[in-house]
């Protein structure tokens, strides 16, 4: 059952880094391994700070070169380009990404990859339609001046990706990033190389410039991460991932006052109101909750339930877990591995400490057994746990695992109130059939995102992101730009 139904694209060859259009594949390694079976996938080459700073130095020249000279159109059909050839590679882009993450063929094919795809298209459409900002204005001769904006590119990004959805989240900001006319060194999670790689000939295959994309693989501190983002001469920094990460980028970009755009970590938190559509509260809830094995920044980690509905939800979201498949991604399961067993033994530890913060597991709370080689692997069962105080480690601190805690609530302000009792804010989902609720509640949640009566519903042309230790800035469409651009003011007296 673990056939791969698409070899594995880098199957007996080192992932390269790809700087200044040449792919640099000597010095240190570090494996690749398959959170499915622990089996070993490839090398891949680390880059160390003189590679990175090769990067960075050859990002610079393409902005000063013909990249630089390109108008949005041109541009913008190129990142077309790029959109139909990951399309034409569309198996190895899945294979690729099933490799590194075990997530399940069908979520890989319709929302990984296909979305990635998506992205460059999608930006280069709203790059194209851009228009500026014009103003008349009077002066003291009586003739006037006219104030015109104009985008400019910010210069150098580092492109800083994780590990949970590798190739969406990469795509989810190259693509505006070279949109807007920037040059780009973009770093993926040492746990999910592969796609990155993929992308990185995908732009040599369709004539992107060299130097415009740029790829060095590493981990963060003492590596590659570290070296980008400490490096005087990029302009910007995009990344997804840890709010601890997060919080050590903005300390090394703080000397060079670079751009930021943050998008961290979550401890979401889902109300279920009385009156809310039993079956689709479940349904959305099972999704918000287990999807991607619970490793989703906006994934529900704390449910709330109104009280005279709290134990028949409780009963339900229960046999709903206990009826998910667990297995590889070639088996039509619904929850495949976590993305490494160090990252199991972490979530393993909350299963623990949620008993002794006496909470009940009303079910999982362990590890399946399989029999086969998928032992080797990181699969963990889907947890529910109810009982627990509001201050409890496992209700503050994010997991990022297949685990929800679910609590009753008495009034829609006690709901609100423990919704909101969290260090972090990025996304919320409300379960409610009655109207002015909805808009009420949601216009209280302390996040950047509320989802009603439905979860992970996106518009990408909709500001993406967080507040408190949940991010900084806005991603998705105008608000990508905005971040990726310069605006420029001239003024010209008539």
């Amino acid at each position: 059952m673990l056939t791969q139904a698409y070899p594995y694209p880098f199957a007996g060859r080192p992932l390269p880094c790809l700087v200044g259009g040449e792919l640099v594949s000597h010095g240190r390694t570090f494996e690749n391994i398959s959170p499915v079976n622990g089996a070993l996938l490839a090398t891949v080459t680390e880059a160390d700070a003189a590679l990175v700073d090769r990067a960075v130095r050859a990002a610079r020249a393409a902005l000063r070169g013909p990249w630089g000279r390109l108008s949005t159109a041109e541009r913008c059909n190129l990142l077309r380009k790029v959109a139909e050839r990951i399309e034409q590679r569309f198996d190895e882009f899945v294979s690729a990404e099933i490799a590194d993450t075990g997530k399940t063929l069908e979520q890989a094919r319709s929302l990984d990859i296909a979305r990635g795809a998506a992205n460059f298209r999608a930006y280069a459409d709203l790059a194209t339609a851009r228009g500026s900002e014009c103003f008349e204005m009077a002066t003291p001769d009586g003739r006037g001046a006219l104030n015109y904006s104009v985008h400019k590119p910010v210069g150098v990004v580092a492109v800083i990706a994780p590990w949970n959805m590798p190739f969406l989240l990469m795509t989810w900001k190259v693509a505006p990033a070279l949109a807007c006319g920037n040059a780009v060194v973009a770093k993926p999670s040492e746990e999910t190389p592969s796609s990155a790689a993929l992308l990185a000939e995908v732009m040599q295959e369709v004539g992107v410039p060299p130097g415009v994309f740029n790829l060095v693989h590493g981990f963060g501190p003492g590596s590659a991460g570290e070296a980008l983002v400490s490096h005087p001469d990029v302009n910007a920094i995009a990344f997804t991932g840890e709010s601890a990460t997060g919080a050590a980028i903005m300390r090394s970009a703080a000397d060079s006052v670079k751009a930021l755009s943050f998008e961290l970590g979550g401890k979401n938190a889902a109300l279920v109101f009385a009156d809310a559509d039993f079956e689709a509260a479940v349904s959305g809830t099972m999704r918000s909750v287990f999807s991607n094995c619970g490793q989703v920044c906006l994934c529900s980690e704390r449910v709330y339930v109104e009280r005279p509905m709290h134990a028949r939800f409780v009963d339900e979201l229960a046999r709903g877990a206990r009826r998910l498949k667990i297995g590889g991604p070639y088996e039509g399961a619904d929850l495949g591995p976590l993305i490494s067993r160090a990252h199991r033994e972490k979530v393993l530890s909350y299963y623990r400490l949620a008993r002794e913060e006496h909470g009940e597991i009303v079910c999982g709370g362990g590890v399946p057994a399989f029999g086969d080689e998928r032992d080797g692997g990181a699969f963990i069962e889907p947890t529910i746990v109810t009982g627990l105080a509001e201050d409890a480690r496992c209700v503050k601190e994010e997991i990022f695992g297949p685990i929800c805690h679910v609590a009753p609530f008495d009034s829609e302000e006690q709901a609100v109130q423990m919704a909101n009792a969290t260090r972090y804010g990025l996304t919320a989902a409300v379960w409610t059939s009655n109207l002015q609720r909805a808009h009420r509640v949601a216009r209280q949640m302390e996040v950047g995102m509320v989802w009603v009566n439905d979860w992970y519903l996106r518009d990408l042309r909709t500001p993406f992101g967080g507040v408190k230790l949940s991010g900084l800035g806005r991603e998705g469409g105008m608000h990508s730009l905005a971040f990726f651009s310069a605006p420029m003011n001239i003024c010209v007296k008539l």
